[in-house]
């Protein structure tokens, strides 16, 4: 089992009995050395060479194998790595070649007994510099330099080799009681605690990626450690000497077992140490094995298809050294991968399609803006509407009245999914025979069918409303029903009054067709003109009309933009009214402040109004205008300032009000 994938509370149990299992071989040593008599001699020269001679070759096919990882990789890390396994090997080699009475007749020299602990100080130094942070300037140096330091080490083994087995000075001279003394028990310290650095920092690594690569190295590190304890105190020849030597075995073996039971499992070595590697190898690696999966599942979406046969997945195993095992299990991962996506993107668009169907758009604007969506995920589809009782769509002719408003016809090669709208046929949607998923289509066709019959609806009830409220609350009410809500804002806005000045006698005199004959064409001019200024309609009453600037959309100029609407309303009505002396004329009052501007009535009936003075004061101002005139309050001339012309008609008293109004008469300019 992996290690990450373990329950939280069997890792603590598996540290301790990892602890453990690490603390027996210092254990036995301690119970050796304690009792001496337990430390029996057993010189066997045989046993020695061909021990350590084994633990030479293992060490040199893992270091050979990280080595040929380093390279495939360019992984500094792993450059070390197999510099300390290929290091110690040479050195344990040379050691067990120099054993007494094997290959060379004369006794244990210094060669023989510092092969050993120089090889592991040398590999302690390697593995340590290996588990530190290496920068993008370190690694970098570390593949610079790698050849010199193969070469180093290359001539130091040679020279040690002839120097050893050739019986030739420095390495001749013949060895002391034990294998370290003196100044090389320093140096064999100094290998503890580079193992141990190591072991540390490559277990802080394992805490953050499990690996079974990782703790097995952890616990070759650990027992190296160990077996320099062991150089250092125990009697050549004695248990305590062959325990260390035992620890090598363990050690490496520990470490070719994991390797050899991941190859077994996976049938690659690819891979073996990518958790060895540096943090931007490993993000290298996933980006290659991202862009791999990526390049597999589009060759596989392609050749489902048809557009391509291509073995993409032989080709990648190739690339990445994998098995045929794998890389059929890569090819199934990239098809279900592939479904996955072309379901995914076939969902994400069926949501498109209802977030376009959108208040006030057209359907051809809407099909328009989904077309190419939808044939992005499902491929080469068609959709029409009927236009003059046919539907044409690539080349072929539909008669809605033919097709079922439900359930797929099949002709020529393609399968025709219906669009319905109000339970009638509106348009058709072509897609492949085959399409990989039928209900997905089905789900497409009955999705477009909601989004069209939306969009009608949509339509016709911004018709109605835009016939029946100012087209700001029409628009405002489609995009937002919320702000249909009963309530208010105090704003302050420009509120307009305009009544026909005589229209009670005139409606006495004539008949009622006549008046709503006048009353129609006079609000054929004046309605544009409050429109065209960016007013709202708020109300009609009889013959009198209340328009307001400033609500529901905000604006900064609505003064001057009611004024105008004003003018423009008294230049049409002067164009009617030239045809017609006899019809009444309007008279127009207008008036700045702040105003309770909301939705107002019943939870059963409610409409758009403003409420307030300013309102108020606009409706007595139209009182005081005579026919054709506009009048305008002291709060709307500041605000329209020197833009038109107006002549002051001073402080007049109005009906409800008990202060004054300063008001003015526009005399000029243009609408």
């Amino acid at each position: 089992m992996n290690p990450s994938h373990l329950p939280p509370t069997v890792q603590p149990v598996r540290a301790v009995v990892w602890a453990f299992h690490m603390a027996l071989p210092m254990a036995g040593l301690w119970l050796l050395l304690a009792q001496p008599q337990l430390d029996i001699e057993w010189h066997h020269g045989p046993s020695h060479f061909w021990l350590v001679l084994v633990v030479a070759i293992i060490s040199t096919v893992l270091g050979g194998w990280v080595s040929t990882e380093a390279r495939r990789r360019a992984d500094a890390r792993l450059v070390l790595v197999s510099m300390a396994f290929l290091s110690g090997a040479g050195f344990f080699a040379l050691h067990a070649l120099a054993t007494p009475g094997v290959l060379v007749a004369n006794g244990a020299t210094v060669g023989f007994d510092l092969a050993q602990p120089v090889g592991l100080a040398i590999a302690a130094v390697f593995a340590a510099a290996s588990s530190l942070t290496l920068s993008g300037a370190r690694a970098a140096a570390v593949l610079r330099y790698q050849v010199l330091v193969w070469v180093g080490l290359a001539l130091l083994f040679t020279t040690w080799a002839v120097s050893s087995l050739l019986d030739l000075p420095p390495l001749n001279q013949p060895a002391g009681e034990r294998e370290v003394e003196g100044p090389m028990i320093a140096v064999a310290l100094a290998a503890v605690v580079g193992y141990l650095v190591a072991a540390v920092r490559y277990y802080l690594m394992y805490r953050r990626g499990p690996s079974a690569m990782l703790i097995s190295i952890i616990t070759a590190f650990v027992l190296l450690a160990e077996a320099n304890v062991a150089v250092i105190l125990a009697d050549r020849w004695h248990l305590s000497w062959w325990e260390w030597h035992l620890l090598l075995v363990f050690a490496f073996g520990f470490v070719a077992y994991s390797a050899w039971v991941q190859y077994r499992r996976e049938g690659s070595a690819a891979g073996l140490f990518d958790a060895v590697t540096l943090a931007a190898t490993a993000r290298r690696i996933h980006a290659e094995y991202e862009a791999a999966l990526e390049e597999l599942v589009t060759v596989l979406r392609r050749r489902a298809a048809g557009e391509v046969d291509t073995p993409v997945a032989a080709r990648l195993a190739d690339r990445f050294h994998l098995t045929e095992g794998q890389a059929a299990v890569l090819e199934r991962a990239g098809t279900a991968l592939a479904h996955e996506r072309e379901v995914s993107a076939r969902l994400s668009a069926l949501v498109t399609v209802g977030e376009r169907a959108r208040v006030g758009l057209r359907e051809e604007d809407f099909l328009a803006e989904v077309h190419s969506r939808i044939r992005e995920a499902y491929g080469p589809v068609r959709v029409a509407l009927a236009s003059d009782g046919v539907i044409e769509v690539g080349g072929r002719r539909y008669d809605p009245s033919t097709l079922a408003v439900s359930g797929t016809r099949h002709a020529d090669g393609v399968a025709v999914y219906p669009l319905t709208v109000r339970g009638r046929v509106a348009g058709v949607l072509e897609a492949p025979e085959n399409p990989g998923d039928p209900a997905l289509v089905a789900a497409l066709a009955n999705q477009l069918s909601v989004a069209l019959e939306n969009a009608r609806l949509y339509r016709e009830l911004e018709t109605l409303f835009r016939s029946y409220l100012s087209p700001d609350v029409a628009a405002a009410l489609l995009a937002d029903p919320d702000q249909a809500q009963l309530g208010g804002s105090l704003v302050e806005v420009t509120a307009l009054f305009a009544d026909l000045r005589g229209f009670t006698t005139f409606s006495e005199a004539v008949e009622p067709a006549e008046i709503v004959t006048m009353l129609n064409r006079y609000h054929g001019v004046t309605v544009p003109c409050v429109l065209d200024h960016g007013g709202t309609v708020v109300q009609f009453v009889g013959d009198a009309l209340l328009a307001v600037w400033g609500a529901p959309a905000r604006q900064h100029d609505h003064a001057t933009r009611a004024v105008r609407a004003a003018l423009a309303m008294q230049h049409g009505v002067d164009r009617i009214a030239a045809d017609r002396p006899d019809w009444p004329r309007f008279r127009i009052g207008a008036n700045t402040g702040p105003a309770l501007v909301g939705n107002i009535g019943s939870e059963m009936l409610r409409g758009f109004n403003a409420m307030g003075d300013a309102v108020n004061v606009a409706a007595r101002l139209q009182g005081l205008a005579e026919p054709g005139q506009v009048v305008i309050g002291e709060s709307t001339r500041r605000a329209v300032g020197d833009s038109l012309p107006v002549n002051p008609l001073g402080e007049l008293a109005v009906k409800g009000r008990l202060q004054p109004v300063r008001a003015y008469v526009v005399t000029g300019g243009s609408p």
